[in-house]
């Protein structure tokens, strides 16, 4: 049964969320009064006036239950305040009973939902609150939230390999934090998402020229944004081809960046410069299997299924890199049989290293499924990464002609 003062502190919130008065709410079979003592409490309400009112409101008598655990602003302070999963769920709950929230505070529990989806690495139930998301956005008309939103959202759909969608997010983002001039972390996230679409859409000059303005812009600094932008430059300088600029930006910030700022970052940090440690000429394993190993000791704290994934991939190529074949195909087959929580890139960087495993064995598929790939990546708008897979298989081809002249010597 509905009880007092619950019930009345609920109706005031859903007669005001639709901008109705006492009067229009009321109508023609209750009293003004008798609303009014409902609302402060003074009246326990009776079926008949909670059927009258459900009716007049659009909605079901059940809706004039409080969500479990509480409002979404209950619920949205234990999130924010212990970030654990069980107050995660809460909020979920919180926000699906709750259509009637301010939208600056439906804007807040969406943001803190899709990160939470962000960090578990699912991408696609990320989307799902980032679109709605920067719909409120737009709704509320506040110029910083309808960046934040706009930039998370490119990034979302820059790792879900959407690359034409998130330019296009990220340039309307850089767009309205220039024109409102907005604070420099703001700025600086914005700048974060363009660099990194711009470089996948092989855009390299204006990626370079947007990652030197983002360094500038977080010189002196120390925390996560700035560790995030010494991470996104490296990157950039990794498709320029230049290593040692990459490393030197990639260490120091594996030198000042704390863990206690971020965990997550810190770990994620470490996986990037043990895969740069590969990608270089020529490519340092030993470096790569020291940086693995400091991540994997991270796991133990922060070992969402996401970033074991990227850690397992990580030490895929490694052993590749060192020929240890049947080590790599053990491990390809263990990210085979778990849900993918991982970026459209490091899914197809898997299937790239599936296809080199079968090149190497003899098996003519794997240069079909390369050229396939990259025809892919090409017609995902995906460029960097279709000029590097286009590369791989001239040097797997290269190497597979190699080694059939070399068998062929003896007899010649």
């Amino acid at each position: 049964m509905l009880q007092q003062p619950a019930f009345g502190r609920r109706l005031r919130k859903l007669r005001q969320a639709r901008g109705l008065s006492q009067t229009a709410l009321a109508g023609d079979g209750m009293s003004t009064g008798y609303l009014s003592r409902l609302e402060s409490g003074a009246r326990q309400p009776t079926e008949r006036a909670v059927a009258h009112l459900a009716g007049r409101l659009g909605l079901d008598a059940a809706d004039f239950e409080e969500p479990a655990g509480g409002s979404l602003a209950h619920a949205l302070t234990l999130a924010a305040s212990t970030g654990s999963d069980a107050a995660i769920e809460t909020l979920r709950e919180a926000l699906a009973a709750e259509g009637h929230e301010t939208p600056v505070l439906r804007w807040q529990a969406l943001w803190h939902l899709a990160r939470q989806r962000r960090v578990q690495g699912d991408h696609t139930g990320e989307r799902e609150y980032l679109q709605e998301l920067v719909r409120l956005g737009d709704q509320v008309g506040l110029s910083a939230l309808r960046v934040r939103g706009l930039t998370r959202y490119a990034r979302c759909l820059r790792s879900l390999g959407e690359i034409t969608d998130a330019r296009e997010a990220a340039t309307a983002a850089h767009r309205l934090a220039q024109e409102d001039d907005l604070e420099a972390d703001d700025r600086a996230a914005v700048l974060l998402a363009l660099v990194s679409v711009e470089a996948e859409a092989g855009r390299m000059p204006d990626a370079r020229a947007r990652a030197d303005e983002l360094v500038e812009l977080v010189a002196g600094r120390s925390d996560a944004v700035w560790a995030e932008a010494m991470w996104t430059a490296a990157a950039v300088l990794v498709r320029q081809g230049d290593h040692a600029a990459a490393q030197a930006r990639l260490e120091e910030a594996l030198e000042k960046f704390d863990s206690g700022e971020d965990l997550v970052l810190w770990l994620r940090l470490r996986t990037a410069t043990g895969r740069l440690h590969l990608q270089k000429r020529p490519p340092d394993p030993e470096a790569a299997e020291r940086c693995a190993k400091e991540a994997e000791s991270a796991l133990v704290f922060v070992g969402t299924p996401g970033l074991r994934q990227e850690l397992t991939a990580l030490k895929a190529d490694l052993a590749f890199l060192t020929a240890r074949y049947d080590d790599a195909r053990v491990l390809l087959g263990e990210l085979a049989r778990a849900q993918p929580m991982m970026t459209y890139r490091d899914r197809m960087r898997l299937d790239i290293l599936r296809h080199q495993l079968r090149i190497r064995s003899g098996d003519a598929d794997g240069v079909q499924g390369l050229r396939a790939l990259a025809e892919q990546a090409q017609a995902d708008a995906n460029i960097d990464l279709a000029a590097d897979i286009w590369r791989i298989l001239a040097e797997s081809l290269a190497e597979s002609t190699g080694k059939r002249g070399t068998a062929a010597e003896p007899g010649a």
